[in-house]
């Protein structure tokens, strides 16, 4: 196998990781690599770091945990808030 061939492979793998978000709007999209590089944020730290207003990230949370894409849970230090993360 070439470098050629392994970079394509490497990128095949890539590209299969990201299909379930490949149809969803650009915001879900954002979302979703922000949050590849943060790791676990809030839907206010979701928002500020995408500079999206706050009804358009809920509704791109939405659509990534409609597809299996972004797990929820409770925050321990504020119970009121939910955290989220990738699980490409």
């Amino acid at each position: 196998m070439s470098a050629t061939d392994a970079e394509a492979a490497g990128e095949d793998a890539t590209t299969d990781r990201w299909e379930p978000v490949r149809d969803l709007p650009p915001s879900a999209k954002l979302v979703a690599k922000v949050l590849e590089y943060e790791d676990t944020l809030s839907q206010s730290e979701l928002a500020e770091e995408t500079l999206l207003p706050p009804r358009t990230v809920r509704y791109a949370l939405s659509r990534l945990e409609e597809t299996d894409v972004v797990e929820s849970r409770f925050s321990f230090t504020d119970a009121r808030k939910r955290l989220y993360s990738l699980e490409l």
